[in-house]
């Protein structure tokens, strides 16, 4: 079965580019991100790797542990880091990549592609992103097919998110950025918010007449 938000995320041991690696004792105490792969060698599964090679820094500023999987065994792995590192100029593959070549791991998570199917007959891994906060606890999942790469453009823009709301009470509108303003969330009176918030907040006024569009500056932007 797949993972649902709020699940804790499955402990597992494996080999991997780093040696052999525990899930939980990676991530201990960290936000974290497993992303999964369809196979080594692949045109698109390259593309990605070298685009978090390249972001890196960006997830190191925010606390942020990385881990990728590929359903491949470690010698492969290293193999294709080559190539990785290659095909995009100034990107360093220094975070671990799991070997699943049993599909075990794959299934744990429930990440199998079913319309994606390798030369054995079994199908290949989906691609998904997983977001763990220091809890250990799924924040964020999203599930790609294998024929479509990833944006990693926002899988920055949703760790601010879930960083910022995580410790705040707001919300994010649609394609809010990093300094935008936010939402009040409904849950909050006004008298509440406007203790929470000392930039204040604004009101938007729709046909219903309801006050629940509060918009307030980035609380934690000076």
């Amino acid at each position: 079965m797949a993972l649902k938000l709020g699940d804790t995320a499955p402990e597992f041991t494996a080999d991997t580019t780093h040696g052999e690696l525990s899930f939980h004792e990676y991530i201990e105490g960290s936000w974290a991100i497993l992303f999964s792969h369809p196979n080594d060698y692949t045109p698109v599964c390259t593309t990605e790797l070298g685009a978090v090679g390249k972001f890196l820094p960006e997830f190191e500023k925010r606390g942020v542990k990385v881990i990728a999987l590929s359903c491949n065994d470690v010698e492969s792995h290293k193999g294709w880091i080559a190539d990785i590192e290659s095909y995009t100029p100034g990107a360093k593959v220094s975070y671990p990549i799991v070997a699943d070549p049993t599909r075990e791991l794959a299934v744990k998570f429930g990440m199998l592609d079913p319309d994606e199917i390798d030369g054995k007959g079994i199908p290949l891994t989906a691609r998904a992103v997983y977001i763990f906060g220091p809890d250990k606890k799924l924040k964020l999942s999203i599930l790609y097919p294998a024929t479509t790469g990833r944006n990693f453009h926002e899988v920055l823009r949703v760790i601010d998110s879930l960083q910022l709301t995580a410790n705040y009470s707001v919300a994010t509108p649609v394609n809010w950025n990093q300094g935008d303003k936010c939402m009040v969330v409904p849950s909050l009176s006004n008298e509440a918010a406007k203790e929470k918030f000392p930039k204040g907040f604004e009101t938007v006024e729709v046909p219903s007449g309801k006050s629940y569009i509060r918009l307030t500056p980035q609380p934690n932007v000076k």
